[in-house]
């Protein structure tokens, strides 16, 4: 197969990290593949202006989005600050929308997906966004299933990735989609990027995305948790260690942290298992002992529901080996 024309669409205050998170992988694949030449990549703007971004630069357009014409290979609308002006313009919407029809694959990053909805090209789907605008698009698009949590969905040819540095991991996933998991790895070499994390992988970290709790008691027993997931954590053995009724614990977690301390316990253990699963080759009853899950069974149960898939394909996704 020849090159593929790969267009990132761009607006007033685009966010210039999602636009580079997807040029700059592509044209590694370009220098890798060499001498074929993977992707052809342009930058289209309305009137194929120059870009202003959201941090002040400004971005050379390579294409005026009204006279371009597929067919294309990927259409990728970045989000940025400007992103609800950008879903307001009914012409950059019309010509989003004409462009899909003329695309092997529609795709967006982080709040780019709102020019997507308002293209209509996400009704009946599943899509994610960044996870701090997430509530805002379902609410203004009910016909679209909007899931907060996966760094990038994939509905039939259509793509969302969450927000920002997503944008690495969806066009990494493009270019093994393209041309296998070897160029797609060297990328990822050349990035310095150490994992090519699954698409349903959670966009955020449990002890980064809680909010940190303002009573010193749940902040010591959070930091208890965190580093002996395999200790007694009931809520029983938690509330004595901080002198507590466990109604008075439970009311504290839910409270500070938006969950009860069993649920809190649960993912704490989840996500220590994910870190033991992508840095050992410790056997699965090894990392639930480790991680203070009853069984590898328990384990497996409690990370699907967390991270979407079970602890043996994050494993395999998350440590795909690196050529020498």
């Amino acid at each position: 197969m020849g090159e593929r024309l790969m267009v990132v669409v761009g607006y007033e205050a685009a966010e210039l990290l999602d636009i580079a998170c997807v040029t700059t992988p592509l044209a590694m694949a370009n220098g890798i593949g060499a001498p074929t030449v993977p992707y052809r990549v342009r930058v289209a703007g309305p009137a194929g202006a120059p870009l202003v971004c959201g941090t002040g630069l400004t971005l050379a357009a390579d294409e005026a989005l009204e006279r371009l014409a597929g067919p294309l290979d990927t259409l990728i609308v970045s989000g940025g600050v400007g992103f609800e002006r950008a879903a307001a313009d009914a012409r950059l919407v019309a010509h989003v929308r004409r462009l899909a029809r003329e695309s092997r694959r529609v795709a967006s990053v982080c709040t780019g997906a709102a020019v997507l909805a308002a293209a209509g090209l996400l009704d009946g789907r599943r899509a994610t966004t960044h996870w701090r605008y997430a509530r805002r698009l379902a609410d203004e698009h009910p016909q679209v299933t909007i899931d907060p949590a996966p760094i990038y969905v994939r509905d039939g040819n259509v793509y969302t990735a969450a927000g920002v540095t997503s944008a690495m991991d969806l066009t990494l996933a493009f270019i093994e989609e393209d041309h296998g998991p070897d160029l797609a790895r060297q990328v990822a070499r050349d990035l310095v990027v150490y994992l090519q994390r699954p698409g349903n992988q959670a966009q955020m970290s449990l002890f980064t995305s809680a909010p940190v709790p303002r009573d010193g008691l749940v902040r010591g027993l959070v930091e208890h948790i965190a580093a002996h997931p395999a200790a007694d954590l009931s809520a029983t053995a938690l509330a004595a260690r901080a002198g507590v009724t466990p109604r008075h614990l439970t009311r504290l977690f839910n409270e500070q942290l938006g969950r009860a301390p069993a649920r809190y316990v649960r993912y704490a253990r989840a996500e220590a298992a994910a870190q033991l699963l992508a840095s050992t080759e410790l056997p699965l009853e090894a990392v639930a002992d480790r991680c203070g899950f009853g069984s590898a069974e328990a384990m497996r149960q409690t990370f699907t529901r967390r991270y979407g898939v079970p602890p043996s394909r994050f494993r395999a996704t998350a440590r795909k080996p690196q050529p020498q």
